[in-house]
């Protein structure tokens, strides 16, 4: 089946969606948690086959986000089942203005309709997208990378047995077989049957997409994100905020690829550094970050001196790109111009550093004194996300149910008429 046939089967079955209420969908969510589990065995095994495949073209980083065992398929049920016990924003009123004229105008929350997702090598993607468009009452087709393609069709498999054991049409969920780039073509170029695009994946993809789709696209996910030490931070707070903003996760969007340090700390925060990333986790086995060095921080620390593309570069790998700067005006300026506008943070126990930090970084999520690892759908409360949007129209930052609405008018009248001469002249225009 082609590229189009998979998108229009899945736009066909919009209707029975539609039909659904909250507890019919909860319902449908919770089987298809179950059926992820109940299809453990096969979800891994197609994943093993995935990781087998993969091992020796993409980097070890990358390979571990590709992995599935029991612990993360659990984790992606959880998902769906939170996701489950969220509210329904589907026919939400939002506002309601009773006019003199006795109309009586809602504006009311309704699904986008028909939502696809182009990723690369994370299998969760795939049931946080599925859940998340069956809750918010969209059908959806997903297109994976080649990368986890036979992991995503198999947790799409158990997702779709699930979504009919819950009494749901399977139609509503689907993946794209071809995994060429004609496929992702035809969904970017799919107007009239796709009414947004999500692309989660690196720099690559997303600007493919951004560029050259004619359908509704969200920018997504690429994440240059920066923590700021500033002269009044606690160091030990900072360094355990840098580490695991670092290397808990590398290959993730929300993982912090660029630290600032404050001139007056730098002397002694920066030989911290080293220490806890690069020796200690080499003395126990692990990979130590390399620390790609502007010329006032080689001045203090050995590393690598940092290249002309360093700062603007989304490493997904144990790099950390290292600059020391003089004020936090500095600080936000640096980041202003070389972030990609997803997370940033700032380490200080100064309120009035914290507020200059705050108000002129210009990023979907901005913290203070915690790591940029939050920037998630699930830690948000949303149960999980489609994408960080880095974007400022529709959705920005960690998109839950919410961002996968519209909405429209809904007016209610007692035969009102519009005209009258005194109408047209206070409106000449209408």
């Amino acid at each position: 089946m082609t590229t189009l046939d998979i998108l229009k089967k899945t736009r066909a079955a919009r209707s029975s969606l539609a039909a659904l209420d909250e507890t019919a969908k909860n319902r449908i969510l919770l089987a298809m948690a179950e059926a992820l589990m109940a299809a453990e065995d096969d979800i891994l095994a197609e994943n093993d086959a995935d990781m087998t495949a993969a091992r020796g073209h993409i980097n070890d980083v990358m390979l571990d986000r590709l992995r599935l065992d029991h612990d993360r398929l659990a984790g992606m049920a959880e998902g769906v089942r939170a996701i489950a016990a969220l509210p329904d924003h589907t026919g939400r009123v939002l506002s309601e203005v009773h006019r003199p004229n006795g109309l009586v105008v809602r504006k009311v929350q309704v699904p986008l309709g028909l939502v696809s997702i182009i990723y690369e090598s994370r299998p969760n993607v795939t049931s946080d997208a599925a859940a998340l468009a069956v809750k918010s009452g969209n059908v959806c087709v997903l297109r994976s990378g080649k990368e986890a393609h036979r992991s995503a069709c198999a947790i799409v498999k158990a997702l779709k047995s699930g979504i009919a054991q819950g009494g749901g049409d399977p139609e509503i969920l689907n993946i794209v077989d071809d995994i060429t780039h004609q496929s992702a073509t035809d969904i970017m170029t799919a107007k009239g049957l796709v009414d947004l695009l999500i692309p989660r994946g690196g720099a690559g993809l997303i600007r493919a997409c951004v560029e050259g789709a004619s359908v509704p696209c969200i920018e997504t996910g690429t994440g240059i994100c920066h923590v700021y030490v500033d002269k009044a931070a606690d160091l030990d707070k900072a360094l355990a905020i840098v580490e695991n903003a670092k290397t808990s996760r590398p290959s993730v969007c929300n993982a912090e690829e660029v630290l600032l340090v404050h001139s007056a700390v730098a002397a002694e925060f920066l030989p911290r550094l080293k220490k806890r990333l690069v020796d200690d986790r080499a003395a126990a086995g692990k990979t130590p970050v390399e620390l790609r060095l502007d010329t006032r921080a080689a001045a203090i620390i050995p590393g690598t001196p940092a290249g002309e593309r360093d700062f603007d570069t989304e490493f997904l790998n144990y790099i950390l790109a290292v600059a020391v700067v003089d004020s936090v005006e500095q600080a936000v300026a640096h980041i202003l111009t070389h972030s990609t506008g997803h997370s940033e943070a700032i380490v200080t126990e100064d309120p009035a550093a914290a507020e200059v930090f705050v108000s002129g970084t210009d990023s979907a999520a901005v913290y203070v004194n915690a790591s940029t690892r939050f920037t998630d759908g699930g830690e948000f409360g949303l149960g999980c996300e489609m994408g960080i949007s880095t974007q400022k129209l529709h959705a920005r930052g960690p998109m839950g149910l919410a961002e996968l609405c519209s909405y429209k008018y809904i007016i209610h009248g007692s035969g009102q008429t519009r005209g009258g001469s005194a109408a047209k002249l206070q409106n000449p225009c209408n």
